[in-house]
Parts: structure tokens; C-alpha cells; sequence
């Protein structure tokens, strides 16, 4: 910004706009968009988490023989409790105090994960037999595999999107 313009006399001081420029130049970065690569990043970080939590609460669902909906709710309980927790735990590593961080975390990955989660149990939920195969049956692990690879294709243009308004994973930038 070109200070020279600004009115004479009014107690307007330049130098008071040093941090803004610090604060301009990070969202800056952001501002043309963020790069496939960066969301591809981003979108795989936030699928290992979920995928772990995922594939953890169908097991345990599915060897306890519960029914599916217990299961899913138990399954995308874990997602998001374990994509929280990849984020959580490296802000914190980071030196963030815990509320500071638990905020970061939930602005960083709850589109991600719930666009993931809704992608990936859709597509469980819509291969036929799928909900009702065991873990022994290759059915159940090609639609969850299958599940995780269409969420990845869908939720990385969504994280380039929010990335590039300085939104979702773009909050953690600042902790790395």
C-alpha cells in the first residue's frame, strides 16, 4: 500500500501498519489460490487420519457383530477423532497451548474430514453387499479402499478451494 496518498495532519502514522503487511503478505500467499500439490498434501494428511479411524471402527464394529449403523457411527466417530488428532498433536508439538490448538484443529479439518466421511460411507453405504461383508471378504475391503480413493479425488479440489481463502488447512501453515 502506497502510504505517500494518505491526508497530512490527521495523526495517521505508516509505521503503525508494519503487521498489517506481515498479516497481507501470509493470506497473500493464499490469495491466487492454493497449488494442486499443497491441496493433494493437505487432503492425504487428512485422509490418514480418517482412514486409520475408519478402517479401525469398521473392524472393531464388524468383529463385535454389531449392526451397521453402530458400526458407521462408531467408524466415522473415529475418523474424525483421529484426523483431529494428526493436526492436534503437530500444533501442539508446535507450542500452541491446548484450547489455541483444539480451535486450529477443528478449523483446519472438519470440512475435510465431513466431505471425506460423507464421500467414503456413501460409497460403503451404496456398494451392494458392502455393509454386510466380513473382514474376511474382499467385498469389504475394495469398497472401503475404493471409498478412501473417491473421497481423496472429491475432498482435494475442496481443500484447494479453502486453502486458497485462507480457510481449512491453510490455518495450520502458520505452526509448520
Amino acid at each position: 500500500m502506497d502510504h505517500s496518498t494518505h491526508r497530512t495532519g490527521t495523526g495517521h502514522d505508516p509505521a503503525t501498519h508494519e503487521g498489517h503487511h506481515a498479516h497481507a503478505d501470509h493470506h497473500g500467499k493464499y490469495a491466487q489460490g492454493a497449488s494442486w500439490p499443497m491441496a493433494a498434501k493437505a487432503t492425504l494428511h487428512c485422509l490418514t487420519g480418517c482412514a486409520i479411524g475408519e478402517i479401525l471402527g469398521m473392524v472393531i464394529g464388524t468383529a463385535l457383530l454389531w449392526g451397521n449403523v453402530e458400526t458407521m457411527v462408531l467408524a466415522i466417530s473415529l475418523a474424525f477423532l483421529f484426523g483431529y488428532s494428526f493436526t492436534l498433536f503437530a500444533v501442539l508439538r508446535a507450542g500452541l497451548d491446548l484450547k489455541s490448538a483444539v480451535k486450529v484443529a477443528l478449523a483446519a479439518d472438519t470440512v475435510s474430514i465431513a466431505v471425506m466421511e460423507l464421500v467414503d460411507n456413501g460409497i460403503i453405504a451404496l456398494t451392494p453387499g458392502a455393509m454386510e461383508a466380513h473382514l474376511s471378504d474382499g467385498l469389504f475391503w475394495s469398497a472401503l479402499l475404493g471409498g478412501f480413493v473417491v473421497a481423496f479425488l472429491i475432498t482435494t479440489p475442496v481443500n484447494k478451494w479453502m486453502i486458497g481463502r485462507g480457510k481449512g488447512h491453510a490455518v495450520v501453515h502458520a505452526y509448520h
